[in-house]
């Protein structure tokens, strides 16, 4: 029997990449959990790789013959986070400055991007899963706003691990939905 799949993001067959990435992004998490103060300066400039890294990843996963459903969102989010990630690794110093909203920006969009996953595909089972994780994304985002503005280094430490702890599940629970569903005989 034959059933139709509706997803947001669509499927692709490079969806491994995009569960690599969220590893590499808990991993990260983890090690700057451990390490916050030697950190600071390196987090902004390892988040930046990895914001241009999930950037490249973003606009390979929507480019092509086989462009995935929501592909402009992909496409928006590749070109945020590339801008982004070369501006944090563009200066140490410029980048410790303006990292909290920086991070900020990207979660915010990305929770509103997932608000708007689980509103297009509420007929599904879990899609309530979404929509916790896009107003997970949301908090994060205006935490980060809070930390910039008050230049607090400790709670930005901190919220940088949890980004990237919770960021790298995320991804990883993104491209589990995006991987193809065999189509029966």
């Amino acid at each position: 029997m034959k059933s139709l799949n509706f997803r947001f993001w669509g499927q692709n067959k490079y969806w491994w990449t995009i569960l690599i990435l969220g590893i590499l992004m808990v991993l990260c998490g983890f090690a700057y959990w451990f390490w916050p103060v030697q950190g600071f300066a390196v987090s902004s400039q390892i988040f930046g790789w990895l914001l241009v890294l999930a950037g490249v990843v973003q606009l390979c996963a929507a480019a092509g013959p086989h462009r995935p459903k929501g592909w402009g969102w992909w496409i928006t989010g590749g070109i945020i986070d590339m801008f982004i990630g070369f501006m944090l690794v563009r200066s140490v110093i410029l980048s410790e400055e303006v990292f909290p909203y920086f991070i900020a920006i990207i979660f915010l969009f990305w929770g509103i991007s997932a608000v708007f996953s689980a509103i297009d595909q509420r007929n599904r089972k879990y899609w309530w899963l979404y929509l916790i994780n896009g107003i997970l994304m949301l908090v994060i985002g205006f935490f980060f706003i809070e930390a910039g503005y008050v230049q607090d280094m400790m709670m930005t430490s901190f919220l940088t691990s949890l980004a990237f702890i919770y960021w790298g599940f995320t991804l990883a629970m993104t491209s589990y939905d995006m991987k193809p569903i065999e189509k029966d005989n």
